[in-house]
């Protein structure tokens, strides 16, 4: 049984940090979903596992050892020292980074790309992952100084969408947003201050997303290169949606109007 103190939980533990994971190329989905999705989409490494998460979920230490990943079983300690959560669910696989080159996600005819630029908030991030997944993109750019889509936060909050889509990390944001007009992509910015609301019109192009930070928004230069800036309507007397929330809504127009 391995502690917090062997060596091999000790070399996973860096991996909870953008640093540790950057330069070992893997991170860790915790929790039996991200698990789940992990083997059957992306390459697992390794499986940190209790006995009580091995009881609970005999399918998953199983689908592990039929496909050949090293199953390490951990103490109740080990695992805290692994997770990022209150109550650590037990159960850890160790991945392969996922994020593929720009021209590779962009690659054949993309209809709807989903675009974050500036977003800090890892939890924000990884909803609008899983929205985006949701709604049939065909992939997700993180762009400029952008929270780390294998942030454990992050993760969690994509409930396994990361692995079913591509996912881009490109730190200049012009090079991602020229990289979706030479895909054919037209270049729509969501921003609250925007004259425009979101309609119908034109929605059914293959369009790229392009969302800001909740507290800032989108920077002016990055607004005046896009061919169009909307803002969701407010009907009510909520001073705002949050970004999630708001990606929800242009995602959900677009992938409507183009099927």
């Amino acid at each position: 049984m391995y502690t917090d103190r062997t060596p091999r939980v000790v070399a996973a533990r860096h991996l909870t940090r953008r640093q540790g994971r950057d330069r070992a190329g893997r991170f860790l989905a915790e929790g039996a979903q991200a698990v789940r999705e992990a083997l059957a989409f992306a390459t697992v490494h390794e499986l940190f596992v209790t006995p009580d998460a091995a009881a609970r979920h005999p399918d998953l230490v199983r689908s592990a050892a039929d496909t050949g990943v090293r199953i390490s079983p951990i103490t109740d300690r080990a695992a805290a020292s692994l997770s990022e959560t209150v109550t650590p669910q037990g159960i850890v696989a160790v991945c392969d980074l996922l994020d593929v080159p720009a021209r590779e996600a962009l690659a054949g005819e993309p209809k709807l790309v989903a675009v974050l630029v500036g977003i800090s908030d890892p939890g924000n991030a990884g909803t609008v992952i899983r929205v985006a997944d949701a709604a049939g993109a065909d992939a997700v750019i993180l762009a400029g100084d952008t929270v780390d889509p294998h942030n454990g936060k992050c993760v969690r909050a994509s409930t396994g969408s990361l692995f079913h889509l591509p996912i881009t990390r490109s730190r200049e944001i012009p090079a991602a947003l020229a990289a979706c007009r030479a895909a054919g992509l037209r270049l729509v910015g969501a921003d609250g201050h925007a004259r425009d609301i979101l309609d119908g019109g034109r929605l059914g192009e293959p369009t790229a997303w392009v969302f800001g930070s909740e507290a800032h928004g989108l920077p002016d230069w990055v607004r005046a290169g896009l061919d169009h800036c909307v803002r969701v309507p407010i009907y009510g007397r909520a001073e705002s949606l949050n970004l999630a929330t708001a990606a929800a809504v242009c995602l959900y127009a677009s992938a409507t109007a183009q099927h």
